[in-house]
């Protein structure tokens, strides 16, 4: 358990808690999202209601450049946010993959969610699809 900070104010001695403490996530399930871009991956995990309970991204496992775009960057960046959560004692049975994006790192990183031994009950994907797109600029007059 986290220790308390003792913070002396102006008229009371008041504890205060530190943030980040353990997680219960309900029934043990939880949502992947993806969001992969030409040129990044960022893979968030969180339970049932929405809240974090961990991410990662290319840039953030060490990639620069070009080569966070990569699949192997996204690999990586799955696999660090997998790490972080169990890491800090989550364990989650099932979840569900939001995939949104059409980068390269898409199937990349729903191979590391499968071999991590998570069930899947679906993986959805959510990438926005304009249903008109925007006006077409005026015609050129000569």
């Amino acid at each position: 358990m986290t220790k308390p900070i003792v913070k002396i104010g102006l008229r009371k001695n008041v504890r205060i808690e530190l943030h980040k403490s353990k997680r219960i996530i309900p029934k043990a399930k939880g949502i992947i999202h993806v969001q992969a871009s030409l040129n990044n991956t960022i893979v968030t995990i969180t339970d049932v209601i929405g809240r974090v309970v961990s991410w990662a991204s290319a840039g953030a496992s060490g990639f620069r450049s070009a080569k966070k775009g990569t699949p192997y960057a996204a690999q990586a960046a799955a696999l660090n946010a997998i790490r972080t959560a169990v890491g800090r004692g989550i364990n989650m049975k099932q979840t569900e993959v939001m995939i949104k994006g059409t980068g390269l790192g898409r199937d990349a990183t729903l191979r590391v969610v499968r071999r991590s031994g998570i069930l899947l009950n679906f993986v959805r994907d959510v990438t926005p699809m304009p249903h008109n797109g925007c006006r077409p600029p005026k015609k050129r007059r000569v």
